[in-house]
């Protein structure tokens, strides 16, 4: 299923049922259209240049090629000088153990950003820590990188 921004506010989609559930949940109590589908960022399909921003929150399977193709599809998706966000975890998260993922490599460093958003113009990347409150399995201290960056106007 194709996730077109034009029959909607917006368009999400997650893996997880739980995930869409809650999500969908947010959108009505926002009174958003939203169109989700269930799907992962392998089988999701992306239009190109199709969208004005794309939120990224919390991918925590993505190993490094994975994230390099998540990079790229973005970067593809987005319409010139459209905004890319992204939330994760750091390396730092593995001292917490309040959720996110066990292997380092599925964590981000601000330099493994920094390149994976080459192609972007990074308006702000930090790492902060931060204590969401987001249901049983997600709830204490974070270490969270954060990133918002554009595609060019050019591109």
């Amino acid at each position: 299923m194709a996730c077109n921004a034009r029959y909607a506010s917006g368009c999400g989609f997650d893996a997880y049922d739980v995930a869409l559930a809650k999500a969908k949940k947010f959108a009505e109590h926002n009174q958003v259209q939203v169109a989700y589908s269930f799907s992962d960022t392998d089988s999701f399909d992306w239009q190109s240049t199709e969208y004005d921003a794309v939120v990224g929150v919390f991918i925590r399977f993505a190993d490094p090629v994975m994230r390099a193709r998540i990079f790229r599809q973005t970067f593809e998706a987005l319409k010139s000088g459209g905004i890319f966000t992204l939330q994760g975890y750091t390396p730092k998260q593995l001292e917490y153990k309040t959720g996110g993922p066990s292997l380092i490599e599925h964590l981000y460093t601000e330099e493994l950003i920094r390149e994976l958003a080459k192609d972007f113009i990074i308006h702000e990347l930090t790492s902060y820590e931060k204590e969401p409150s987001e249901g049983p399995r997600h709830t204490g201290m974070s270490a969270i990188p954060g990133l918002v960056v554009q595609k060019p106007s050019s591109s």
